[in-house]
């Protein structure tokens, strides 16, 4: 049975499933009933090191850049309305070959052009994160995330991070303003 996390709590990936190598991170959403343009939202990740920024701009994998240099991340699937029930957005993660430098993987979403088209995370709804083995797609945490972030137009979900060579997962819900270019040059991207 799956962990449900509160905001700021985190899980050991380890302890729940010793011996685990691969995660999927997903993330879901509903767009509220508006009507106005039509909602798409967009999942990225961040490789950071201790320092909390990227080695460089390849260590932000996004619509454009779906796979690291190293190959430990790939985004594996994107729903561009986020209508259905199961996941928006699909992250693969082989842990073991993320880079002995890299911290955290923070994982993101932003709304793609929301200034232009007047959205923000207040007009989302049921918006989730999970982390799954990704061998046998069994979810080990999940993390439902409130509707305190009614302006913003880009969220944090969540994030992998490490304790000494084990893994840990946290529900993250951290509300931005601006879109993608400004949360990926916070994080050090050259944007």
């Amino acid at each position: 049975m799956a962990i449900s996390l509160q905001k700021g709590r985190d899980v050991s990936l380890a302890k729940e499933v010793p011996g685990l190598q691969r995660v999927i991170v997903g993330l879901g959403w509903d767009p509220r009933i508006t009507g106005g343009a039509s909602f798409d939202l967009d999942g990225s990740v961040f490789l950071l090191r201790a320092d909390g920024k990227v080695r460089n701009d390849q260590d932000f994998i996004f619509y454009n850049n779906l796979v690291s240099s190293d190959g430990s991340v790939e985004i594996i699937g994107d729903n561009r309305t986020g209508q259905g029930e199961l996941d928006d957005e699909l992250i693969a993660i082989d842990l073991v070959r993320v880079p002995q430098d890299i911290a955290r993987i923070v994982v993101a979403a932003t709304i793609h052009e929301a200034e232009q088209r007047h959205q923000n995370f207040g007009m989302v709804t049921r918006a989730f994160i999970h982390c799954l083995n990704a061998d046998d797609e069994t979810e080990i945490a999940r993390y439902e995330l409130s509707q305190d972030s009614a302006t913003e137009t880009a969220m944090i979900f969540g994030e992998l991070y490490r304790v000494d060579s084990d893994w840990q997962f946290r529900a993250v819900g951290q509300g931005y303003h601006g879109e993608l270019a400004p949360l990926a040059r916070s994080f050090g991207v050259n944007a």
